[in-house]
């Protein structure tokens, strides 16, 4: 039972509990939130030539499904590194996330997404996704925010596995690609993420907001 728990505190360490379950509470509160309001929001279309121009391309839904694993342990490869890192990054996620809620509500946006006609596995995926998931919340793209986020965490961890950081930014690669290739979002919205992201992660540093999740418990530092 003693080696169980201290494998547990080894893959994910008691500092980064309360910090990991506050982002994940509020960050499913940032998706579902503004598809509730959905009937009380003026929706604006915007495109662009070159997402009128790219194909969609089936395949990459793979990597748009992928991408909720990368989060998941990008997230908590980056927690467990230390409880300073961990409260600052998850500071900077929150503040990120915060400022998307507030775009998704103010100035929502909406695209027109072309019909599926295919039957391999890959398209049937993807039209599970269509039916499943409004073609709202594009500016910015959470995809890419949390993807890249995933990515900038990673430089410099002392306790990552090797090559991690390379995984992690062609999987963040893929994801951009993936978003515009699916035609679930448009490539602005890529901007949008990385932009609300490294902005996030600028306003936790300067204001040093790692102190929302309150004292760091001395015992945290074993």
């Amino acid at each position: 039972m003693n080696n169980l728990i201290q494998l547990r505190d080894r893959l994910l360490p008691r500092w980064t509990w309360r910090p990991l379950l506050i982002v994940a509470i509020f960050n499913l509160l940032v998706y579902y939130l503004p598809k509730l309001l959905q009937p009380y929001l003026a929706f604006h279309t915007v495109s662009t030539a070159l997402d009128r121009m790219l194909p969609r391309v089936p395949f990459f839904v793979l990597f748009y499904v992928i991408a909720y694993a990368q989060w998941v342990t990008g997230f908590l490869v980056i927690s467990r590194d230390s409880p300073e890192r961990c409260r600052r990054f998850l500071a900077g996620d929150l503040i990120s996330m915060a400022m998307a809620l507030a775009v998704f509500l103010l100035w929502p946006t909406i695209m027109d997404r072309p019909s599926i006609s295919g039957k391999d596995v890959f398209s049937r995926l993807l039209g599970l996704i269509y039916s499943s998931d409004t073609p709202t919340n594009l500016f910015p793209s959470l995809h890419c925010l949390q993807s890249w986020l995933c990515f900038r965490g990673a430089i410099g961890l002392r306790r990552a596995p090797k090559g991690w950081l390379w995984l992690q930014l062609v999987l963040t690669l893929l994801v951009f690609a993936a978003v515009v290739l699916t035609k679930q979002h448009i490539w602005p919205d890529i901007l949008g993420g990385v932009a609300f992201a490294e902005a996030g992660q600028g306003l936790a540093r300067l204001f040093r907001a790692e102190r929302i999740f309150g004292r760091q418990e001395s015992k945290a530092r074993k």
